[in-house]
């Protein structure tokens, strides 16, 4: 039986062909009939020498492949994007012949086959979903895109100095190539000054991950069909979203606005600066107010008008002011209090568990699409898609904060139509908050503190036909100094009790430098952590360390491979090092503030695990941030709807966030300063 971890080796160097060396020193040995055309003819030759400079040999089974015609139609030189319909089909057929493969032998012989005759972005997307998913590839950790595809996260300009350096200097004595921190626009362009959260290739990583756990068409329904998967959707966009209006306070700009006038132009432009090492093109600039036009592209199978967005949106928002959909056979759908959201966020997205396609149509895939064709909507120019097209690339571009915005918004439409939370829904009786401090090294209490890091990370795997040996890109990005959460929480009843705590960090003033209101508040709290605590009677002092975050996974989980020197396989340390790789990165989990610092409100609840508590054990093989990723293969740990308490408005007495304090909450100010200093990540101590 083959090892499973020989299926990553698929991933490495992904336009050289599958029979030369892979990894540091393995080779598959590939079949005759394998072989494309370019090479049957010379294979003895060609493998023999390949052969002789290894040290794994890795058999591959002779076996009846299925029919690859529909995923081959792409051709290999091409941008891929789940946003076009064909592509997305073409991915979901893969998908498909991938979890139909019997064994890991015959899965692996099937990608080898399929890895040198179909568009790389096209198999590297269908190969990752399908180890995400299949039962027996479970604890295999896909490696991260950037690791395969550097071109989707970083400066073209560095490619040229990294093949003088790997041509002239030898393995072991190269140095890291510093990727530019203003690669982009300079700062005559306000939207700039978020480079460091837009261009964070941490930042960006997850989202790509996000969507190859959650994805909309693939596969069929075992793979769609998750938990809360619609309402997950919605609260991690709407999480990112808040997340990035923080950092406009960091940057002295105002919230973001919502793109919800699909015929005014879009005022930002956005030149990328990135080249692709595979398509024939590169991703194109948008230029400032350039508007949407009818996308009319025969060769991508692409004929979508912006009427047909306003006509969906029309409908969704209509039936949100209904209080149901309807669905392919004419019944009423409710959008309730419980499953209103999750059905909104399949139908919004439009994933194959829409109740009605026909008639709510692809509102947020198509938006990505129209904005993503807008340079060149015709194909007069032969341009590929732009970055709005990709999920790896989408979070460059500024017009995608104003688009989610807008999806946002009309998420918010339903959500402001459910009652306030009532008093039971929120209080905990008998236990209370009784105190709350922050305390990060080296500084006062209650005051976080931001830099600047530069760290390392290996992209040899995307360097196709090249020396092999570690190419290592040094990038900038925002860090913050580790910090302590002290919880005072006093148990009045006579037995033990167990709650759920949850932590969020939002704004104290707007960018008007008024206090905000809560119905403005809530939207712009960004969720920091949330873990369950037994309560013994009397008083109880809890510490979390900001590294534990439900929301984040560790940088060395973002960026792996630097440490080639971790625990042993099948190890007590192995084992609880374990991720799947879903997770906002850790060093982004504050925004960057002010160097007079940022006034913030932290807000820490303990809620009744009891009403929390979903019938079935926490846990499980993976060990992602399940606030925004769920836990595989079970259900969201947390039967509360997301973001609660800060989902919904609140009563009508309520006008700020004081008011709305119950005994088991607990409010502090607490500042975000910023250090305009740089640090490098130190990976031998």
């Amino acid at each position: 039986m083959a090892d499973k971890k020989n299926l990553l080796l698929l991933f490495d160097r992904p336009n050289e062909p599958i029979f030369v060396q892979k990894g540091q020193a393995a080779v598959f040995d590939v079949p005759d009939k394998f072989l494309t055309d370019r090479y049957r003819s010379i294979s003895k030759k060609v493998l023999r020498d390949f052969a002789e400079k290894v040290e794994e040999r890795i058999p591959v089974r002779d076996i009846t492949i299925p029919d690859l015609r529909v995923p081959m139609s792409l051709p290999r030189d091409v941008q891929f994007s789940i946003f076009i319909p064909a592509h997305s089909r073409m991915a979901s057929h893969l998908i498909d012949i991938f979890m139909g493969a019997s064994s890991i032998d015959d899965l692996l012989s099937v990608a080898v086959y399929a890895r040198d005759r179909l568009n790389p972005y096209l198999f590297n997307y269908a190969l990752s979903v399908t180890l995400l998913h299949r039962k027996d590839t479970r604890g295999l950790n896909i490696p991260p895109l950037v690791q395969s595809f550097p071109d989707k996260f970083v400066d073209s300009r560095i490619f040229r100095l990294i093949r003088e350096e790997v041509f002239v200097v030898p393995d072991g004595s190269r140095r890291p190539i510093t990727i530019p921190r203003d690669c982009t626009a300079s700062d005559l362009d306000p939207e700039h000054r978020l480079w460091y959260f837009r261009e964070d290739i941490g930042v960006n990583l997850h989202h790509w991950h996000w969507h190859l756990v959650y994805p909309f068409e693939a596969g069929g329904g075992a793979i769609v069909e998750k938990d809360r998967r619609g309402e997950l959707f919605y609260y991690m966009h709407q999480q990112m979203l808040a997340r990035y209006n923080l950092e406009r306070f960091s940057n002295s700009l105002a919230r973001v606005t919502r793109f919800n006038n699909l015929r005014d132009p879009i005022k930002e432009g956005y030149f990328p600066k990135l080249d692709s090492l595979v398509a024939s093109r590169s991703y194109a600039p948008r230029f400032k107010d350039t508007k949407l036009s009818d996308v009319n592209r025969p060769l991508d199978h692409v004929q979508r008008d912006v009427s047909d967005l306003e006509r969906w949106s029309d409908r969704i928002l209509n039936a949100i002011a209904e209080g149901f959909v309807i669905d392919e056979s004419g019944k009423q759908v409710p959008l309730d209090d419980v499953r209103g959201i999750d059905i909104l966020g399949n139908l919004i997205e439009s994933s194959i568990l829409s109740p009605n396609r026909t008639t709510y149509g692809n509102l947020h895939n198509k938006g990505h699409m129209l904005i993503a064709f807008s340079h060149d909507p015709d194909h007069s120019y032969l341009e590929e898609v732009g970055i709005m097209g990709d999920t790896a690339t989408a979070m460059r571009d500024p017009i995608f904060y104003r688009w989610h915005a807008y999806m946002d918004d009309i998420f918010q439409q339903h959500k402001t139509r459910l009652k306030p939370y009532p008093l039971s829904d929120l209080s905990y009786p008998e236990i209370s908050i009784t105190g709350v401090q922050v305390d990060t090294e080296g500084s006062q209490p209650n005051v976080l503190q931001t830099f600047w890091q530069q760290s390392d990370i290996d992209i040899s795997g995307g360097l196709d036909f090249l020396l092999r040996g570690d190419v290592l890109v040094r990038f900038t990005h925002l860090q913050h100094t580790p910090f302590t959460y002290t919880i005072n929480i006093n148990n009045d009843g006579g037995a033990q009790r167990y709650g759920t705590v949850r932590i969020f960090l939002g704004p104290k003033r707007d960018e008007t430098h008024k206090e905000m209101l809560f119905k403005e508040q809530r939207l712009l709290m960004v969720e920091l952590d949330k873990f369950i605590v037994p309560l013994n009677p009397g008083q109880n002092t809890i510490r979390r360390r900001s590294c534990e975050s439900s929301v984040t996974i560790p940088f060395e989980q973002t960026f792996p491979k630097l440490d080639k020197t971790g625990p042993g396989e099948g190890s007590s340390e192995e084992l609880e090092s374990k991720f799947c790789g879903c997770g906002w990165p850790d060093h982004m989990l504050i925004p960057k503030g002010l160097p007079e610092g940022l006034c913030c409100e932290l807000f820490v609840m303990v809620s009744d695990y009891d009403q929390d508590r979903i019938d079935e054990p926490f846990g499980g093989a993976c060990k992602d941030a399940p606030s925004y990723c769920g836990l595989r293969d079970r259900r969201y740990p947390d039967r509360r709807a997301m973001g609660y308490p800060f989902d919904r408005l609140a009563g009508k007495d309520v006008n700020n966030l004081a008011q709305f304090l119950t005994p088991n909450m607990k409010v502090v100010d607490v500042e975000v300063r910023h250090e305009e200093r740089t640090e490098q990540l130190d990976y031998e101590n």
